[in-house]
């Protein structure tokens, strides 16, 4: 997992509450257990017209923010199921950072473990950014290190993180990255159980 330390990009502004994981990623494009590839199905019912041309409207089709990394989300961002395809498909965005009011806890926890930032925001802040966002200079910069966002106008915020998650992002681990962090325990432990236990070991 990619570690996250401080991310300045662009921020995209999604001012819709109660964006659900089927929104996000619709079923169709759950068939697949890689990450990649999950782009063209990110918010595809917002981003397509019924004809399945890209709806010019929608802000990630806009060429100002198709490259953006920071999305600024209204409040229960990642609701409905417990889908991991939703943080693998805005990682294959390229979003990193998720700002919002509040996150549905199955989605807040998988952000964290695949690398992206959920950072939750008072409604009026909210508002704020994606007002920032919306003009012609929408650059953020997200510090995790120093648990700030630094706005457009250089005002910066700070923001509350758990400890352990913070360091987790910081180092870049995940819960295969945690368990190997204990690798030389792990290996110590099996082989004095092989010594001890030589019937728990298959024949050969």
């Amino acid at each position: 997992m990619d570690a996250f330390k401080t991310l300045t990009g662009r921020a995209a502004p999604l001012r819709i509450a109660n964006v659900d994981t089927d929104m996000i990623i619709p079923k169709q494009f759950l068939k697949t257990t890689e990450r990649t590839g999950l782009s063209k199905g990110l918010f595809y019912e917002l981003k397509t017209r019924g004809d399945g041309s890209p709806d010019p409207d929608f802000v990630l089709n806009r060429e100002e923010y198709k490259d953006a990394s920071i999305l600024i989300a209204g409040a229960n961002f990642g609701c409905g199921s417990s889908r991991e395809h939703a943080p693998w498909a805005l990682l294959d965005q390229g979003i990193r950072c998720v700002i919002a009011p509040s996150f549905a806890d199955i989605f807040y926890n998988n952000c964290f473990k695949n690398g992206i930032l959920p950072i939750i925001m008072p409604q009026s802040v909210i508002d704020r950014m994606m007002d920032d966002a919306r003009g012609g200079n929408h650059f953020f910069t997200v510090s995790l290190e120093e648990m700030e966002i630094t706005l457009p106008d250089g005002e910066k915020l700070s923001f509350d993180l758990d400890g352990t998650r913070r360091h987790n992002l910081i180092e870049g681990l995940d819960d295969i990255g945690l368990t190997l962090q204990a690798e030389d325990r792990i290996s110590e432990y099996e082989a004095k159980r092989k010594l001890s236990m030589p019937w728990l070991e298959k024949s050969a």
